[in-house]
Formats: C-alpha cells, structure tokens, sequence
C-alpha cells in the first residue's frame, strides 16, 4: 500500500517537486564548509520528500543534546520556518479533498521534520 501511496504523492501531493528543491538546496549548501550540516539536512528531508509512506521520523537515540538543540535553532532563523510553513499550506490545501488528506497528513510529517531537522531520524 505504501508503494502506490509513494507513487501517488509523486504524481499528485508534488514528491518530485519538493525532492528536486531539497536536493538542489542542499549540494548548493554543501557547496561552504559552513552549510554542510544543514546540506545534509536537505538531503535527508530530500529522501523524505520523495517517499515519505511507510516512513516514520524519530528522536536519535541517545539524544543529540546541545549541538542539535543550537544547530536546529540556527536552522529556524534562517529558512526553517518558512520550509515547514510552506508543508503547512499545502497540507491544507490537500487537506480539502478526502483522496488529499493522506497527502496533507505526510505534508504535516515534512513540516514537523522541516522545523526541527537535527537530532531526527528516519526509519
């Protein structure tokens, strides 16, 4: 079930679109020593973003502690916000049709991750 949700979410909920943006972000912020912590950010919300059914997100374990508590502010400051504000719209523009509301469900997990990245994995 979740392959036909994953090739749905490319056709219809934009998965390629959204892939190409994080992938595209994330070499461009490889590109300075600086932005690779945040690249690979993008590259994992990439991953996400192109097959997210049958995926789950969860806290590292052990807990990352400081360093991502300071790395995911510094990622909110500076393009987070807009990220997850951006899985918000369109999960309530999903959210509309009942077909939409598994899509607008995976918008609301992108937009949780896109906030808050570091110290997350996925499973």
């Amino acid at each position: 079930m979740s392959l036909i949700g994953n090739i749905l979410w490319i056709i219809l909920g934009g998965g390629i679109v959204l892939f190409v943006e994080y992938i595209l972000s994330g070499l461009l912020l490889c590109c300075t020593i600086i932005g690779i912590p945040f690249g690979f950010q993008c590259i994992k919300l990439s991953v996400l973003a192109l097959v997210p059914f049958g995926r789950e997100v969860r806290e590292t374990n052990p807990p990352s502690g400081c360093l991502s508590l300071i790395m995911n502010i510094i990622w909110i400051l500076f393009g987070g916000i807009w990220i997850a504000a951006t899985h918000l719209v369109f999960a309530l523009i999903m959210a509309i049709t009942i077909i939409g509301i598994p899509f607008a469900v995976q918008h609301m997990k992108l937009a949780a991750l896109a906030f808050t990245p570091f110290g997350k994995e996925i499973v």
